[in-house]
């Protein structure tokens, strides 16, 4: 609810040839009325805007002109200009909508010049070779097309030639797109331009008439040909799985499209698409021209996403309605369904999928319009006993808890139109005569669906559906308390969407109901009996979270449909809230009330605040709210007096002294949510004053006594705004005085945020526009004083708030007119910049940051800034000021910088002493940020700041790397290189080297007889190493405490700041795109160096600090590099991965990455590279990259790729784990899963060890996050059915490792004998339960896995040991008495067999 400003609209001006130009002006007259004079005004504006006001007067000029009867050269030659004008306007340029709707209305008398001037233009434009110039006429062709009279006349007129440019473009850009393999940039924009050429060539068949007779032309006729050539390109494009699938998909629909327009008779046109989808074409039957331009169709290894796209394009393109294709329309309608289920099982690609679930409810949408006019037999096959709508089901029970939203919508759409479909099967004699409960088919559907647990997602919607379809009598009469069971889920979060709409699809279904039955107003108290009373139940007796989400979903659904229930529910909780006022642990009834009173507010449910307080609540349950022991009470009041549905409502004298009440004692919350709530809640009263104030300076103006009464407010509006400004101003006094020395975190959290939005919400005020209050005019020198000394807390949340606070303020009060303080204050920040305590360096980033935006910068840097003044020139002074003043603060620090390093370089324990390198690189990087560094007005000054940057970082890394890069950087301690530490310098280079190398797995690590040393020789030399260390400075000897935690914290936070400075480099920083080019500051060669650094350290670093901020930084580099033009920075990532891979592959003992600590910054490595992929191309990187680590973490007989091994492991686990990759990696899950539980067989303890990582990650993907502490949440469980449908593979691995597994537990041996993998298969097992169509459908169903578990129970030690891990698998034994199966026969399982359980 803020002060939004309208955004302008932005139309880029038209404009015209100078050979157009000097025609319109030789043909303007002299008055300037005709339409040549118009049009040359028109074009020589710069405007846009202004623009499209002459184009609207085009048309009435020429119906003035009709009535002289005749077309003389000057309309002639217009038209024709208007035609240029026209194809020269971009796709998206409003004035070429503009200019297409005044041409529609041209008197008819104009149209033939009209129609021969496009003809004309659009010809010029078809005969044109330029590559670049294709996806212009392309866009033109469909701009003609789409709402224009006149285009679509030309364009029918050069029919031939359209069609020819077509052909011809898609050929040229599809070879361009092959040549430019690799470059991503330029294959996504030819990619772009064959999906627009494809659209446009299946919109010319639509639109124009022509197609329809076109199989009566002769075969040798260049339309046709041209139309061959096109069908051949588009089958070419299905099959091409290296395009983008949305090219293949339209060129699934322009192929059905073209073979629906070519082939005759349209009879066959049915069977002739039944043989191609079920790969059974007879060559001999169907004509030499469809045979030579879909060969590729009619061959038996037709590739899934083919079929898939020709399923789509033949339910789209091809006439469902009224049963026009006849018995053989239906049939194919039948095979399409059953080449979809096919499909659903063989299909695991995400996107796939989600094409496959749209394609599934287009079937069923057009299965609806058959069914309105079918024959019997296609009734009998789907109506909801049928084998089709079985399948349906089934698929909408393994995909309705699906991770995509969108799919999981279409699972929704398919039931909805099963019931559709159920319905139309019906014979309506039969629908009239049987009642609901005759339709076995319904009634078994809800009841199962009601029997389901209510953690089922997919639950809500489909009785969502069932409740449209048959009413919610019947609902309510197979569970009267099904309001009660679903508001008792309501406390889950994931949950409360669905609930709450279907709770909402049922009263409102409900009301509507007993309206339509009841003759007086009694049904409303049935209606408050089931939906009301509930609802209040869970407001006072329900557990926060319920709570909460019942207020915050339910209960506005609820008011918005039935708005005069409040008062009923204020009655009821106003007589129990004196009884039930709560604690700090329970709302009680206050908190009811407080609740629905403010959600009524809300949503304009109170006609006013004072009706409110005077109808339905005192002032004392006000206060009282306001100072409730429980925080989210005082949050419902807080809401009910700050939030209205109408941002202009004024806001009383009375809430404005509540507010005032409520700041005085809840400034100090303890909780983070609560907090943000309270200054949430206040920037929205502050805004409502803001807005409201604006109404009421209008009405001052306009000195009306009958304004001036208006209803808004009922005193003068100059009394209500020194209200508001006295109101302000108290805010802002308590808040600032909550800001003394010493206040706590919560409390300064609470003020700065605050005083930013006040702020943030009255600006200072520009032209003509007036504020009721400025937070500038309440700020002396003590109140900004008190906000710079916020930045000394320890609380980075606090310094960012109060930084962003002095930004929000005019520069006149914030800019420091005494030098000496801004030089002490330079000065100080300098000083922090080099603490030893971390924090100190963000308050002078801070600090640093605040000053570069006063004009002027301490004297000290004087020097430096009369050169850089000389170079500013001309432009924005502010603008000008900041970069110049960054650019001394950076050279500053950098001088600094670069003298602390060459310290370190001889004494890195005197650096982590004293000295500290990297709050310098803090400070800098801070700086940069806060820059716009893509406008630039000091290149040339900035470009050797940067090269010195890079050089800085660069040594500063090796001075701290080999810490890093030791094989136990956590309790180093390096030694100086001074003379008299020279003798064991050799020792301790040789012991920080990395230890943990590839033959780490193949044999011990043995000291060379040179390599040893004693240990007591070495205490004695340096006896306080371990504690101390003795520092020498330039002139005198100074002794200070050095401990290995403040060597290893100056070198993981320097190498921390230094990626992070790099990342940010490369992110922000222009690049040259050429070498001598002046419009970048980073070079191509700068750029590899940087990935080059990044490489090194994330492969080498041993400091989990180091290398997952260095992955923070690598991570910024390879999206700019993913989206760079520059092809061979672009092609970097593809080329460091796959050094790495064959680095991992070849395990050479050598090499130096890290084999213990999870493989250390490895994993990082490859996942920074692949998730910067572009999403929306065909994740090649990813899939080649998956399929090595897969086979690398697979089993294999060589033990000398042990270490590829656990570098593949978890390098999978990093991929799995993350979020970026999305769906894209579920298509491997089930091959992971198989090489974590193989891994845990292995004898080597690491691979064990990944292998059991890798597998929890795999647990956690499959069924979700564990939010609680029960090992089995409903809420991380799957049905069986869908749980092998999504990963079919699994199903005979598992059952294959169940039956080892209980082999195993068979042995007579009598010792206890456990197979590795039995613990992973009954995690996996206890987490599957049986779904709906468990007993229809045992395809994948769980009975086979059943009698391995109960063999031979009390043979084996280990089976009880197996047996208390059984518990978790009763689960879906339980669930369904019929899984037990013995012999190939399903017997009943009783009571007793769970007995042992």
């Amino acid at each position: 609810m803020g002060v939004k400003k309208k955004k302008e609209m932005q139309v880029t001006a038209m404009t015209i040839c100078h050979q157009d130009l000097e025609t319109l002006r030789s043909l303007a007259d002299v008055e300037g009325k005709n339409l040549a004079s118009l049009l040359l005004h028109c074009v020589q504006l710069t405007d846009g805007v202004s623009q499209i006001h002459y184009v609207k007067q085009i048309v009435p000029l020429l119906e003035k002109a009709d009535k002289n009867g005749a077309c003389d050269p000057t309309i002639r030659s217009c038209l024709d200009i208007l035609a240029g004008i026209y194809l020269s306007l971009t796709v998206k340029n409003p004035l070429k909508k503009v200019l297409a709707s005044s041409l529609n209305g041209l008197p008819e008398f104009f149209l033939t010049e009209a129609i021969q001037s496009f003809t004309s233009r659009l010809q010029e434009e078809l005969n044109t070779t330029d590559l670049c110039s294709y996806r212009k006429v392309t866009d033109n062709i469909s701009s003609c097309m789409e709402n224009f009279d006149l285009g679509r006349a030309g364009v029918n007129n050069l029919l031939k030639n359209v069609l020819h440019f077509l052909q011809k473009s898609l050929i040229e850009i599809s070879e361009e797109n092959r040549k430019f393999a690799g470059n991503h940039i330029v294959q996504t924009q030819l990619m772009n331009d064959l999906l627009v050429g494809t659209r446009v060539s299946v919109m010319l068949v639509q639109k124009i008439q022509d197609f329809q007779r076109i199989h009566l032309k002769t075969s040798g006729s260049p339309t046709w040909q041209s139309m061959c050539g096109l069908l051949s390109i588009f089958t070419k494009f299905l099959s091409d799985d290296d395009l983008l699938q949305t090219i293949q998909s339209t060129s699934g629909l322009a192929v059905i499209l073209f073979i629906k327009a070519m082939f005759h008779p349209p009879e066959k046109i049915p069977d002739l698409i039944s043989s191609l989808l079920l790969r059974s074409v007879d060559c001999t039957s169907i004509p030499d021209w469809f045979l030579n331009c879909c060969r590729s169709l009619c061959c038996t290894d037709v590739s899934q996403s083919t079929l898939l796209f020709l399923c789509q394009g033949t339910l789209t393109m091809l006439d469902w309605q009224n049963g026009s294709m006849g018995l053989s329309g239906e049939a194919l309608l039948l095979n399409i369904v059953h080449v979809l289920f096919t499909l659903s099982s063989q299909i695991k690609e995400s996107t796939l999928e989600l094409f496959l679930s749209r394609i599934l409810a287009s079937w069923t949408n057009s299965a609806i319009h058959v069914l309105e006019s079918s024959s019997p037999s296609l009734k009998d096959s789907l109506n909801g006993n049928s084998s089709v709508v079985g399948r349906l089901l089934e698929y909408v029970y393994t995909h309705w808890e699906y991770p995509l939203d969108a799919l999981r919508h279409q699972t929704k759409i398919i039931f909805r139109n099963i019931l559709q479909m159920h319905q139309l099967t019906k014979e309506k004699s039969d629908s009239e005569t049987s009642g609901l409960a005759a339709d076995r088919f319904i009634c078994d559907l809800t009841e199962s669906l009601l029997q389901l647990e209510w953690h089922v997602k997919g639950k809500y919607a489909c009785l969502g559906c069932l409740v449209d379809y048959v009413g919610i009598g019947h609902i309510l009469a197979l569970a009267k308390t099904i309001p009660s069971q679903i508001l008792e889920v309501m406390g889950d979060q994931s949950l409360v969407p669905y609930a709450s709409d279907l709770l909402e699809t049922m009263f409102r279904n409900h009301k509507s109901h007993l309206k339509s039955q009841a003759v007086d107003s009694t049904w409303i108290d049935e209606w408050h009996e089931t939906w009301v009373s509930p609802l209040l139940f869970i407001l006072c007796e329900g557990n926060l979270d319920q709570k909460s989400y019942v207020i915050d979903y339910y209960l506005p659904k609820l008011l918005n449909c039935s708005p005069e229930s409040l008062s009923y529910m204020v009655k009821i909780l106003q007589t129990s809230a004196d009884t039930k006022t709560g604690s700090h642990n329970s709302r009680g009834a206050l908190g009811a009330l407080m609740a629905c009173l403010r959600t009524a507010r809300a949503h304009g449910h109170l006609q006013s605040a004072t009706d409110a307080w005077r109808n339905l609540v005192s002032s004392a349950r006000i206060k009282q709210g306001l100072i409730h022991q429980h925080c989210q009470v005082r949050i419902d009041t807080l809401g009910l007096l700050c939030e209205s549905n109408r941002s202009t409502e004024i806001v009383s004298m009375e809430e404005m002294q509540w507010i005032q009440f409520f700041i005085t004692y809840n400034l100090n919350s303890q909780s983070p949510g609560v907090r943000q709530q309270i200054c949430s809640l206040l920037k929205k009263l502050f805004c409502r004053i803001q807005e409201s104030s604006q109404v009421l300076y209008k009405l001052e103006q306009s000195r009306s006594k009958h304004e001036s009464e208006n209803e808004l407010t009922k005193q003068h509006p100059s009394v209500s705004l020194q209200q508001y400004k006295n109101f302000m101003s108290s805010i802002c006094n308590r808040l600032f005085e909550a800001l003394f020395p010493g206040s706590s975190y919560p409390t300064r959290f609470s003020a700065l945020t605050i005083l930013g939005s006040v702020a943030e919400v009255f600006p200072v005020p520009e032209g003509q526009v007036q504020t009721v209050y400025q937070l500038s005019h309440d700020i002396d020198v003590g109140r900004f004083q008190t906000l710079m000394e916020c930045f000394t807390s320890t609380f980075e949340e606090v310094k960012i708030l109060a930084f962003d606070l002095l930004m929000k303020l005019p520069k006149t009060v914030v800019q420091f007119q005494d030098s000496e303080k801004l030089q002490a204050l330079f000065q100080a920040a300098l000083e922090l910049s080099s603490s030893t305590k971390p924090y100190d360096c963000v308050t002078a980033s801070y600090l640093l940051n605040f000053l570069i935006w006063q004009d002027a910068l301490p004297s000290s840097l004087s020097a430096s800034l009369q050169t850089q003044q000389a170079s500013c020139g001309n432009g924005d002074k502010s603008a000008v000021v900041v970069e110049r003043n960054t650019l001394m603060v950076i050279k500053c620090l950098l001088e600094n910088l670069e003298e602390e390093v060459s310290q370190a370089e001889n004494s890195l324990l005197q650096a982590a002493a004293s000295f500290p390198l990297y709050g310098r690189v803090h400070c800098i990087t801070g700086a940069l940020q806060r820059l716009s560094l893509n406008s630039l007005r000091l290149v040339s000054e900035w470009r050797p700041v940067v090269e010195k940057l890079l050089l800085m970082s660069y040594r500063l890394s090796a001075v701290v790397s080999p810490v890093i890069q030791s094989s136990s950087p956590e309790g180093l301690i390096p030694m100086d290189t001074d003379s008299e530490s020279a003798s064991r310098l050799q020792t301790i280079l040789s012991e920080i080297q990395p230890r943990d190398t590839n033959d780490y797995f193949t044999q011990a690590k043995i000291l060379k007889e040179r390599d040893s040393f004693d240990l007591e020789d070495l205490n004695a030399s340096v006896p306080n190493i371990g504690a101390s260390a003795e520092i020498k400075g330039s002139k005198e000897r100074k002794t200070c405490d050095v401990t290995a935690q403040m060597v290893l914290v100056c070198c993981w936070r320097s190498m921390k700041e230094v990626a992070l400075l790099l990342g940010t480099l490369c992110q922000l920083l222009p690049m040259q795109s050429m070498p001598e080019s002046s419009n970048g500051l980073l070079t191509v060669e700068q750029v590899k160096e940087i990935g080059d650094y990044f490489k090194q350290h994330l492969l080498q670093s041993r400091h989990r600090g180091a290398f997952e901020l260095a992955y923070t930084g690598f991570v910024k580099l390879t999206e700019i590099l993913n989206r760079c033009p520059n092809v061979s920075l672009q092609n970097l990532p593809e080329q460091w991965l796959w050094n790495v891979l064959e680095e991992i592959k070849c395990s050479d003992p050598s090499s130096k990455l890290c084999a213990t600590r999870r493989s250390a910054g490895i994993p990082f490595y490859i996942q920074a590279l692949l998730a910067s992929e572009p999403k929306k191309g065909k994740m090649d990187l990813l899939k080649i990259t998956m399929k090595e680590l897969i086979t690398l973490a697979g089993p294999t007989d060589d033990s000398r790729s042990t270490v590829s091994k656990v570098h593949a492991l978890n390098i999978l686990r990093a991929l799995f784990r993350d979020t970026r990759l999305g769906e894209n990696i579920i298509p491997y899950v089930a091959d992971g899963a198989k090489a974590a539980i193989l891994g845990f067989t292995s004898p080597v303890w690491a691979v064990r060890n990944s292998s059991t990582l890798l597998f929890s990650t795999l647990i956690t993907r499959i069924f979700g996050v564990k939010r609680g502490k029960d090992e089995l949440s409903k809420k991380n469980r799957m049905t069986g059915s869908e749980f092998f449908s999504r990963f079919p593979e699994l199903y005979p691995f598992l059952l294959q490792q169940l039956e080892a597994v209980a082999n195993t537990v068979d042995s007579d041996t009598g010792e206890l004998n456990r197979h590795p993998s039995m613990f992973l298969l009954l995690l996996v097992l206890g987490r599957l339960y049986p779904s709906p169509m468990d007993g229809t459908s045992s395809a994948l169903s769980m009975a086979p896995f059943i009698p391995f578990i109960m063999r031979k129970k009390t043979e084996s030690q280990g089976y009880q040991y197996m047996l208390k891990f059984f518990k978790i698998v009763n689960i879906f034994l339980c669930g369904n008495p019929k899984l037990l199966w013995k012999n190939g026969q399903s017997e009943s399982v009783k009571c007793s067999d769970y007995s042992l359980l």
